[in-house]
């Protein structure tokens, strides 16, 4: 034992005392592992964090599915008829909010709002930690006004207090009767919601827009989700088909799916391909280290020979390399952590919050097992080989023909072999992310249709105790556009349902409008003020805009975006006529009188959808309603100088306006922009970032393998000067060796990537709308970029080659 450890330290003082292997091997092997533990660590506070409720393998979502075969929104109507079904043990329904007015606890704001029925609780596993659930009662329509706090609201507004219930909080000009506080992870689960509404449907509801409505259920011990899904798709068909409902009712399909893969779905497709690029990265930088651990075995070659013909064991000849690979394992697998401490520093404020639901990253006990079982194991078995491929250094060929270099010319040959490898890879990886990074960099650069400069915006939801209807908000919204427009600085300014892009609800109706002849098109359906196009620079190509005249009493009228006028109207749509939904089953028809730009509503990485814009002030009410219960208006104003600076010009005007009426979100247009691309920016950044290592893995493995192989071949070199080789020819021996590996590696890589191009596609469809996985140019961009690096990496030992001193290579022998 005490030899081994003896071999061990001298193996290690060895290596501090020339640092140059141990820096260039515990790098190599960081790199690899930083990018693997950072991706591994993102993806467990994503796709493996457990839902913050008991037993999540057991939630379910039910509803209609969609193309793809997931579950999605169900109607309260269609939510009826799933009571007591066999293999659910209890039920819930949630339906999405967006903001509400409060008073009472502290300044009135707007707060984000959530509604749930009596049955959501005990499906998730939740009790309040105060107070209770909602009774029958309340959640019925008209029944004891109630609400339920978010843990967090509870604890900024009332400091935690815990004789909170039994209170009354104002919602929109209302007093509700405080029931109940939730626990903390609560929001997780279904979104933010600082106040808990009842849905209070009624007992035998006839709403059938879905409107993000989500039913989810907790699946009984020992039941199916497949039976499951099956039953409900029984139901929901069995019920339309009662109703005699013919056409489209009997297309969709409804079915179950697991919550966790619900929820995660949007997030999955990308993190999955930031695993892959990472353990690419990975096998690289193994590669590579296996590649420098073999040199460094080549290199004690002749004084292992030596040391095995004076009569040394194979364990004492292995004991150096083994020694040295725990050191470097070790080292880098510390390196490794660090490197992916900053990058999750780094990456965490970039990340939409909707991938970590509302958690921070954290590296847990599993990341440094992760890091230290590569770190040390990947070592380990780069040594192994690397004694494998060296064993000859205990023959007398190797004593005959190694000399003072103690490399053999005979050895390096897997070396070699290593080197096209990493190029392989680096150039597979190059290939897909020249490819996405193509997609995502035409994405961020795309223009929306709108202009975004100098734009400033707020959200405000008209208090609906005051303002219950369209002719009430739109009066506000008028005393209130005519006040801004006052501000210094602030040029022009409107109201609007929906702003020209945003992440959020998006104004798309359940129930779709259609033309005269009957054909349905799904759009979304804006309510705007007058001056909406040239506030935000969207042009305006046939007909006219909304004037003072649009108001309810006149002919109804639309404005629709130029892809839906060609698609639907052949390009000829002024002077036509749309029905749009007007009360419950109801459609009125309206006749479009212009046609304007399109625009990108929720950012470059989505297809573009038509737009169907109405007067505000001719907005059915029940339409108003559903949007209302959906999204805030958004006020707009533009003007010069910088849009913060406006602030305390709208706080005054709201002030004089509607003094209790709070505002929120007030922020400048372009962060909103910036919202909208900030997936496809991360994308970027990240494959980038992949990429980049990978092509410097590539170039410090096939610098190493050339500097060594011109190191062996000094003598050769001496000779070949020594005879008249011009240093023009050496140059050119070594460099053309360098590019003949690079040039094998990039044809395998290349190869490779083409046969893997049709699952690139379905990746890129699902990421980016785009099904091309095989570009050219990225192509010639990768293999030409590989080139140049693999020459520059040659470069430097090719000059070592053509500077050889004749006489002292001649005598090193």
């Amino acid at each position: 034992m005490n030899i081994w450890v003896t071999e061990i330290w001298r193996a290690w003082r060895a290596s501090v005392r020339r640092p140059g292997f141990l820096l260039l091997a515990t790098g190599v092997l960081a790199l690899g592992i930083g990018a693997t533990v950072a991706v591994t660590t993102l993806i467990g506070n994503t796709l493996w964090r457990p839902l913050p409720v008991p037993h999540p393998e057991q939630l379910m979502v039910l509803g209609q599915l969609s193309d793809s075969g997931h579950p999605g929104g169900i109607s309260p109507h269609e939510y009826q008829y799933l009571d007591k079904l066999d293999g659910v043990t209890s039920l819930g329904l949630e339906r999405p909010g967006s903001t509400v007015n409060i008073a009472g606890a502290g300044t009135p704001a707007q707060v984000p709002v959530i509604y749930i029925d009596r049955g959501m609780l005990p499906a998730l596993g939740l009790q309040p930690v105060l107070g209770r659930n909602f009774d029958v009662r309340e959640d019925r329509p008209h029944g004891p006004p109630a609400v339920i706090l978010g843990h967090g609201f509870w604890q900024r507004s009332y400091g935690g207090d815990t004789r909170v219930i039994g209170r009354s909080l104002r919602v929109e000009g209302l007093p509700r009767t405080i029931v109940g506080v939730l626990p903390a992870g609560f929001n997780t689960v279904l979104g933010p919601g600082d106040v808990i509404l009842p849905t209070a449907l009624p007992p035998a509801s006839r709403e059938y827009s879905h409107n993000g409505t989500v039913a989810i259920a907790r699946l009984a011990s020992g039941a199916d989700i497949a039976a499951v899904s099956a039953r409900v798709d029984a139901r929901e068909r069995a019920m339309y088909r009662d109703m005699a409902m013919g056409g489209n009712w009997q297309k969709p399909r409804f079915g179950a799916g697991d919550l966790v893969s619900t929820v995660q779905r949007d997030a999955r497709p990308m993190l999955l391909l930031f695993l892959a690029s990472a353990l690419l990265v990975l096998l690289i930088a193994l590669v590579n280290l296996t590649n420098l651990m073999l040199l460094r075995a080549l290199s004690r070659n002749h004084d292992a020979a030596v040391r095995s013909a004076l009569g040394a064991s194979l364990p004492r000849l292995m004991l150096p390399a083994l020694g040295e690979g725990l050191l470097v394992g070790g080292v880098g697998a510390l390196l490794g952590m660090a490197f992916a401490v900053i990058g999750l520093t780094l990456l965490q404020g970039f990340i939409p919050a909707e991938w970590l639901w509302g958690g921070r990253l954290r590296i847990g006990a599993a990341a440094w097992v992760l890091a230290f079982g590569v770190g040390l194991l990947g070592a380990l078995l780069a040594a192994v080989l690397a004694l494998w491929r060296s064993r000859s250094a205990t023959t007398v060929d190797e004593l005959r023909e190694g000399g003072r270099s103690g490399i053999g010319l005979r050895s390096g040959r897997l070396g070699r072999v290593l080197v096209v490898a990493q190029v392989a890879l680096a150039a597979v990886l190059l290939c897909a992310a020249g490819v996405f990074m193509h997609g995502l960099y035409d994405a961020s650069q795309l223009r929306l249709g709108f202009a975004d400069d100098h734009v400033l915006t707020f959200d405000l939801a008209p208090v609906q105790a005051r303002y219950p209807d369209v002719a009430a908000v739109h009066d506000l919204s008028q005393r209130l556009v005519q006040q801004l427009q006052s501000i210094p600085g602030v040029t022009d300014a409107t109201a609007t349902t929906n702003l020209p892009a945003s992440n959020g609800m998006v104004g798309q109706l359940q129930t779709s409008p259609h033309t005269p002849d009957g054909r349905e098109f799904v759009s979304q359906y804006h309510g705007i003020g007058e001056g909406f196009f040239g506030l935000f620079a969207i042009p305006l190509l046939e007909g006219r805009g909304f004037t003072s005249g649009d108001v309810r009493g006149s002919e109804p009228v639309a404005i629709v975006s130029k892809d839906l006028a060609d698609k639907y109207y052949d390009g000829r749509a002024v002077g036509k006529m749309v029905e749009v939904p007007s009360t419950g089953d109801e459609f009125r028809p309206v006749r479009i009188v212009g046609v304007v730009g399109e625009t990108y509503q929720r950012g470059p990485l989505q297809p573009m959808q038509p737009v169907l814009y109405v007067p505000l002030a001719q907005m059915p009410d029940p339409v108003m309603t559903i949007i209302r219960n959906m999204e805030p208006l958004r006020f707009v104003l533009r003007g010069h100088g910088h849009p913060m600076d406006w602030q305390a010009g709208v706080r005054r005007v709201l002030a004089e306006v509607a003094p209790e009426q709070p505002i929120a979100n007030l922020r400048d247009m372009r962060g909103i922009v910036r919202q909208t691309t900030q997936n496809a920016r991360l994308s970027l950044w990240l494959i980038g970032l992949f990429a980049t290592l990978a092509l410097m893995l590539a170039a410090a493995g096939l610098y190493a393998v050339m500097a060594v192989a011109v190191a062996a071949r000094e003598r050769e070199f001496g000779v070949r000067m020594a005879l008249g080789a011009a240093p023009r020819r050496l140059l050119g021996l070594v460099l053309r060796g360098g590019l003949i590996q690079i040039a094998a590696g990039l044809a395998i890589g290349v190869a490779i990537a083409l046969g893997a191009s049709h699952a690139l596609a379905v990746l890129l469809m699902t990421l980016l709308g785009r099904s091309n996985a095989f570009d050219p140019a990225v192509v010639l961009g990768v293999c030409a970029t590989l080139a140049a690096t693999g020459l520059l990496a040659c470069l430097w030992p090719a000059v070592r080659a053509a500077r050889v001193q004749p006489m002292r290579a001649l005598r090193g022998e």
